[in-house]
């Protein structure tokens, strides 16, 4: 019996296995070592105010959707910040009628997407007050960083 010929065979698979299991290192390496970059969050807003209702609307008109816990939102009436800025999400909030609508309440799922409209509404005790023809500027930051400044008048 001849051992020549089964030597060429199992040098062959061992060194199929090598090139293969060599492979499948470098591709999982490769693959796993850089994540994919999402680069910065884009999303457009629109801001309206109603000086009758004392509300903020904000509608997500597209883009990323928003982790509204990273959210931060600041207004300001005629140049002047509000006394008490929307901790947002709440339902109760000093400066704030309680209740506020889309991913500002507490009970929603938390991200703000592309359609949905936001709400909150002053109340009497916030300082300044929204007056007809107040010019009304909201500035939304994520995670520290502006995403976006609206302005428009009541």
């Amino acid at each position: 019996m001849s051992t020549r010929a089964l030597s060429s065979v199992v040098g062959v698979v061992l060194l199929l296995a090598v090139a293969v299991l060599t492979a499948a290192a470098v591709g999982v390496t490769a693959l796993g070592a850089a994540p994919p970059d999402t680069g910065p969050t884009r999303a457009a807003f629109e801001l309206r105010a109603d000086a009758d209702a004392d509300r903020l609307t904000l509608l997500h008109r597209g883009g990323d959707p928003i982790a509204v816990s990273a959210l931060r939102v600041r207004v300001r009436i005629d140049g002047r910040p509000l006394a008490h800025q929307p901790p947002v999400p709440f339902f109760a909030a000093t400066g704030f009628e309680s209740g506020p609508t889309g991913p500002f309440n507490t009970a929603a799922d938390g991200e703000w997407q592309a359609g949905e409209r936001a709400s909150v509404r002053l109340a009497g005790t916030n300082d300044p007050e929204i007056a007809p023809g107040s010019q009304v500027t909201v500035e939304l930051y994520l995670d520290g960083q502006k995403l976006a400044a609206l302005e428009t008048t009541a």
